[in-house]
């Protein structure tokens, strides 16, 4: 039985009331089956089905470090939502995830949904009508859910492009304004090519494997500047799960005969330095501390080419113009 005296009983039950309805949330919220949203076409308009990836943050081919890391800033997160609302700020979270293909950047983000029980809306800007629709896409999401935007930089040049060959950039302008001035990155996450500590990560997953007498000829590979993606990686481990040996002599085999990186960190901008476990807050953190001098900002890089964009907008189309500068 719960004893309150009277003179406290409204500033104690306010706030262990609150606490019941965040935890019955919560349990409600987990137990229910998650969806995966993509847009249906031209109209601002939704479709779902049902969420099963398997990934966890556990399965991605991530630095220890990093995948510490992004645990304590999901459970910082969930758990200041009072704190945000206290301060006038909507409670969400940003993340840019950026690296070469197949680094594992699409499993994090459904490990992030599957962690945080939250549905998974993927926004395809390819298949977004206009700013109109935009708008009406993102009023229709829920709260407590991921909203997922994949290859934004490939979609602004080859938007620009196409825009500019038809002669109406404006309307990619009108789009765009929606999308970059609404962003707002909190944390920056690198996603490398391989390193040696990843592939043991992987072989421990994939195979079962903690030790092997061939490890130290792989980690030679890597120290020499070989490397694969995680993605490449996992495929060979498994079509050759059943032989543990084969697998490494075909990872081996792959490493021989792609050419070699002499970079520590594969990035698809090499001369942007990479912080070396990869994670990096961008912004100041709950604490009061700040994190992010000299690292790459994703979002400043985005914006630096759609200003490249409107200012062709504006000076029409008898200008000439170069995404390359």
């Amino acid at each position: 039985m719960l004893r309150i005296r009277t003179r406290d009983k409204r500033r104690v039950l306010r706030s262990y009331l609150q606490q019941i309805h965040a935890v019955s949330d919560d349990i409600d919220q987990r137990k229910r089956m998650l969806r995966l949203f993509i847009v249906a076409g031209c109209g601002g308009r939704w479709r779902s089905v049902p969420f099963t990836h398997p990934a966890t943050i556990e399965t991605v081919a991530m630095d220890v470090d990093v995948k510490n890391k992004v645990n304590l800033d999901l459970e910082m997160f969930l758990k200041s939502k009072q704190y945000y609302h206290r301060i006038g700020r909507v409670w969400r979270r940003s993340y840019l995830l950026y690296g070469p293909s197949g680094t594992g950047k699409s499993s994090f983000a459904a490990a992030l949904a599957k962690t945080l029980s939250y549905d998974v809306y993927d926004l395809d800007l390819a298949k977004v009508g206009d700013e109109f629709d935009l708008k009406l896409l993102l009023l229709r999401t829920t709260p407590r859910s991921v909203i997922l935007i994949e290859d934004f930089d490939k979609y602004v040049v080859a938007a620009a492009a196409n825009a500019a060959a038809a002669g109406g950039i404006s309307a990619v302008m009108n789009l765009m304004d929606g999308v970059v001035n609404s962003c707002r990155i909190d944390v920056h996450i690198h996603f490398p090519m391989c390193d040696f500590n990843n592939f043991k990560n992987l072989a421990s997953n994939y195979l079962g494997l903690k030790e092997h007498k061939l490890f130290p000829q792989v980690e030679e590979m890597f120290s020499s500047g070989a490397t694969l993606s995680p993605a490449e990686i996992g495929e060979l481990m498994m079509g050759n799960r059943n032989s543990p040996s084969r697998a490494l002599k075909s990872v081996i085999t792959a490493l021989q005969t792609k050419p070699s990186t002499t970079g520590v960190c594969v990035d698809e901008n090499p001369r942007v330095t990479t912080p070396k476990n990869g994670f990096r807050s961008g912004r100041v953190s709950l604490d009061g501390s700040v994190d992010g001098g000299g690292f790459r900002d994703g979002a400043k890089e985005i914006k630096k080419l759609y200003g490249l964009l409107r200012k062709k907008s504006i000076l029409g189309k008898s200008q000439s113009f170069d995404l390359g500068t």
